[in-house]
């Protein structure tokens, strides 16, 4: 599998199939609360508001996900969040160009505008590399550490 033998979709909630989304939850059970043994209620409510990038394998199988929230929902920029990328997928590049579609995605949806994530902070040097920046942490969420990273908005010249 590479990063080309992927099908991306970037989808509002009600554009997703009930049992894609069912796919999806999966996805961020298996990682976040199974592999990083760490019970969360990872449904909270923030999902309807989302975009929701995608990453599928042929088979209909999540490789990669994350969710775009608009301003004013967790923070006060738009923000990028559950970011995962299944285990068949690890070491494929797939979790860097998934940052980058979401990267794209936010520059389109949110011209103008900083970009804010909680990250954990072992991924903070994989987060610097796309441009954005630690203002605040480490901080305890959910027992892992995180940082509070932003990205300046990226000006059209």
């Amino acid at each position: 599998m590479t990063v080309h033998d992927v099908c991306w979709r970037v989808q509002r909630f009600d554009e997703i199939p009930s049992r894609h989304f069912y796919a999806i939850l999966a996805a961020r059970v298996a990682v976040f609360v199974v592999e990083q043994d760490c019970p969360y209620q990872d449904v909270d409510g923030q999902d309807f508001e989302a975009l929701h990038v995608t990453a599928w394998g042929s088979d209909d199988s999540v490789l990669a996900y994350a969710r775009i929230l608009p301003p004013g929902t967790r923070f006060a920029e738009p923000s990028i969040g559950r970011v995962l990328t299944t285990e068949a997928a690890r070491g494929t590049g797939l979790g860097r160009a998934l940052m980058e579609q979401c990267l794209a995605v936010t520059e389109q949806r949110f011209p103008g505008q900083a970009l804010r994530i909680s990250a954990q902070q072992y991924l903070e040097a994989f987060y610097c590399s796309l441009g954005f920046e630690t203002v605040h942490g480490p901080y305890p969420e959910d027992g892992i550490p995180h940082l509070e990273m932003l990205r300046q908005a990226v000006s059209k010249q």
